[in-house]
């Protein structure tokens, strides 16, 4: 029977997605497919409206499990492998709900990677963070570094496999906060909750918006913008968020 190593909580509109391989949250096959699950489960579930990753103890993720690599000897087995590692990252991304990471410590290779593909991101004190494929003589992740630091600091990390601390990511505005340990879900929390406040049609429409401006033209994405505002404006909770904004009430929103 496979072991649940990624927990799924949900209170307040908000899931609390909680990595616990033991020791140190190391990404197997089987973890990384039940990691796609919980995300694809979280873009589904109409009770959820934006979701936190953390991880169990004081390791965030130390990467993928080099003990379960793929077999050169099986036919396929290296492009399966290969497809679950990216559907892995894909899954958080594409996710119709915003995710905040919640970096409890070391996140390394594909444990930067899952922070890479998360909306916003917080850290303690304790964390570190490296790209160290290099010293066990591979190379990968260079798209997941591009995507938080710039040129040079991309490939000193690529090349060298060297850590940044969490105040390191701070002063290069990666990270929103780096915050004390015991501070660090309880603010990703209240964030989250604030998030699954507002309108949930929007708040999914804002999610495909802020992924597209990453990799579309400016005038392009901000076209698809004004069609998604287009379509939002017409949907009762929109009619809903205004009444309730002149009315100086809490609005109640239903998904539609």
């Amino acid at each position: 029977m496979t072991d649940k190593v990624v927990r799924i909580e949900v209170a307040d509109y908000v899931a609390l997605v909680t990595m616990d391989r033991k020791p140190v949250n190391a990404l197997s096959r089987d973890m990384r497919r039940q990691m796609v699950a919980a995300f694809d489960e979280i873009s589904e579930r109409e009770d959820i409206r934006c979701a936190v990753l953390t991880g169990a103890g004081d390791v965030f993720c130390a990467g993928a499990d080099l003990k379960d690599r793929p077999n050169a000897d099986i036919p396929g087995d290296f492009l399966e492998h290969n497809r679950i590692t990216r559907e892995t990252g894909n899954a958080i991304r594409e996710c119709a709900k915003p995710v905040i990471a919640a970096v409890n410590g070391t996140a390394l290779g594909a444990g930067l990677g899952l922070m890479a593909a998360c909306d916003i991101m917080y850290a303690s004190e304790n964390a570190t963070f490296g790209m160290p494929e290099i010293n066990v003589g591979l190379a990968g992740g260079a798209s997941m570094l591009r995507t938080l630091f710039g040129r040079s600091t991309l490939r000193r990390m690529f090349y060298t496999g060297q850590r940044l601390t969490a105040h390191d990511l701070l002063r290069r505005n990666v990270l929103e906060d780096v915050l004390p340990r015991e501070q660090l879900l309880p603010v990703a929390m209240e964030l989250a909750r604030e998030i699954a406040s507002k309108a949930p049609l929007a708040t999914m429409y804002a999610k495909r918006a802020a992924n597209m401006v990453d990799v579309m033209p400016q005038r392009d994405a901000y076209r698809f913008e004004q069609e998604f505002t287009m379509t939002l404006a017409r949907t009762e909770d929109a009619r809903e968020a205004r009444l309730a904004f002149l009315e100086k009430r809490q609005p109640v929103f239903k998904g539609r």
